[in-house]
């Protein structure tokens, strides 16, 4: 990839700015949804109907089958949660969300410092940690690790549904808001790949670890002034112009 190109913003970063925003969107969604766990109760009574408990992170709704209403709503269930995958999922998902929203800001910022920078290379810019390369480099790693913490709990939350089945009744399910997490810390995962994939295609070799981009640019030598045979023995050279008079 050539080495401007690399400077520009272009599809894979704009990519995997909007790969992020749906990311964090499905984390959002994951945890304000009520459906994580469902407790479908039986009865073989023909006078009532079977009841369904809807089982969130932060409320508990139980309803009739073919009823849209809840019958019990518990809005105080955050508090008293007595299932320790969900009490996870209360600290884990959040901080995911927080984790991925600052990876986004980085991204942003990194999108600016390429899309609104000079066409000249700047020498300051190249000896600052902070540039769009560090910036996309930094958001890349807050990704996956925004990923890493959403998906390990939501996994979880699949086998501790067979333990609960196994200690009580086979009456426990999980529901889709489990997919959802899952999806969205995928597509975390993805969007930290895209990053490093940009990352790694316009890196140069001999610069240093977080500036792929202006630590040694092809036409720097345009911008700088030529040295004489002097100054690669001595640190300043002074210039003292000479006047010569004539008779």
């Amino acid at each position: 990839m050539p080495a401007m190109g690399c400077r520009d913003v272009h599809a894979a970063t704009v990519l995997s700015f909007l790969c992020g925003i749906a990311s964090v969107a499905g984390l959002f969604a994951g945890t304000l949804l009520p459906n994580w766990r469902k407790l479908r109760l039986i009865t073989f009574n023909r006078n009532e109907k079977n009841l369904t408990v809807y089982t969130g992170l932060w409320v508990k709704c139980a309803r009739y089958d073919g009823s849209s209403d809840c019958l019990m709503y518990d809005t105080t269930w955050y508090s008293s949660v007595d299932q320790l995958d969900l009490r996870v999922l209360q600290f884990a998902l959040p901080l995911s969300i927080l984790i991925a929203m600052g990876a986004l800001l980085l991204c942003l910022i990194g999108m600016c410092n390429t899309a609104f920078r000079s066409s000249v290379p700047n020498i300051k810019l190249a000896k600052c940690l902070i540039n769009s390369a560090g910036c996309h480099l930094v958001a890349g790693l807050l990704f996956f690790l925004a990923g890493t913490v959403s998906l390990s709990p939501s996994i979880w939350v699949i086998f501790y549904n067979t333990h609960l089945n196994k200690k009580f009744e086979p009456v426990f399910t999980f529901d889709y808001a489990v997919y959802v997490t899952i999806a969205s810390a995928g597509g975390l995962f993805m969007t930290s790949l895209l990053l490093f994939i940009w990352y790694c295609a316009c890196k140069s070799l001999p610069s240093p670890f977080w500036q792929p981009l202006y630590s040694h640019p092809p036409s720097m030598h345009t911008y700088s002034q030529p040295y004489s045979a002097r100054s690669r023995l001595s640190a300043i050279e002074i210039d003292i112009p000479v006047v010569s008079h004539t008779t």
